[in-house]
């Protein structure tokens, strides 16, 4: 089955309203252009570095603008839309990174909270402690949708390959990943890991990405991207500002590409030994 999917660029900043605005044009251009999965960044709702002020627009899914909009806007345009995710209150006071796919009639198909926090000391000074505010998923996610088996990750959890093996494996057609990169680790990494979990794992990827300086200071990469099961870019975005980035996806190419290089098939479990070292002098046996 063929389908044409978007993926959103944006350049979110601190208030959810305005973002929501900002998605509601983005989705509705792409969904004129024909496209019927769309799917937008890693936190649409809001990119705010503050926590304090990002808990002060914080609100829990039922009452949260992005979710209330997006749900509008499947039901509105008959799509499958893909929040990629966006920061939901949780009860215990802290925060999940929630993506949530709604249908065609705008109910919620199911949501996935990114697994992997970004708890890292870049080079350049930049010091991020996603787990200090957000507390992580523990499971992962795939749908069956009429157009092929969807599975979820968010930005970080592109790093992590065993999580994308694990779906594929299962079944998975295409993979979601929204991201809001640093403008550092995405020139570095972001083509090369994108269109490396599509080759090991002969699956379709879409990488809704925040691309551009945003309200709060910080810088992303943007380059939202389509890839084939081969590790072809089918469509990509620039590095700043809004776009719309569309592309057809053959669900038949997974299972030609699988067919070719069936790895995922040729996969055998092993035991890995931990050679002791020879004593000194001595010569290994």
């Amino acid at each position: 089955m063929t389908f044409k999917a978007a993926a959103i660029q944006m350049c979110s900043g601190v208030d959810p309203e305005v973002n929501a605005v900002t998605m509601a044009r983005l989705v509705r251009d792409a969904a004129a252009q024909g496209a019927s999965y769309i799917q937008t960044p890693e936190m649409t709702g809001a990119l705010q570095r503050d926590r304090a002020g990002l808990r002060v627009v914080l609100r829990d899914e039922a009452n949260d603008v992005i979710v209330s909009t997006a749900s509008a806007l499947a039901a509105d345009l008959g799509i499958h839309l893909h929040v990629g995710s966006t920061a939901i209150a949780l009860a215990d006071g802290k925060i999940a990174n929630r993506g949530i796919l709604f249908g065609p009639d705008g109910d919620k198909i199911c949501h996935y909270d990114k697994i992997h926090m970004f708890d890292v000391d870049l080079d350049n000074g930049e010091s991020w402690r996603e787990s200090a505010a957000y507390t992580p998923g523990n499971a992962a996610r795939l749908v069956d949708l009429p157009f092929g088996k969807l599975g979820f990750a968010i930005c970080y959890d592109v790093r992590f390959p065993e999580l994308f093996r694990t779906q594929a494996v299962a079944g998975a057609q295409i993979m979601s990943i929204p991201a809001a990169f640093t403008r550092q680790t995405g020139e570095a990494h972001w083509e090369i890991l994108l269109r490396a979990r599509a080759i090991e794992n002969g699956m379709f990827v879409i990488a809704a990405a925040q691309g551009g300086l945003h309200e709060d200071g910080r810088e992303t990469y943007g380059h939202s991207m389509i890839i084939d099961p081969w590790g072809r870019v089918l469509a990509s975005a620039g590095g700043t500002g809004e776009s719309v980035v569309l592309a057809d996806i053959d669900v038949s190419a997974v299972a030609a590409a699988r067919g070719k290089i069936p790895n995922l098939k040729n996969a055998r479990p092993f035991s890995l030994q931990d050679q002791p070292q020879p004593a000194s002098g001595g010569v290994a046996a």
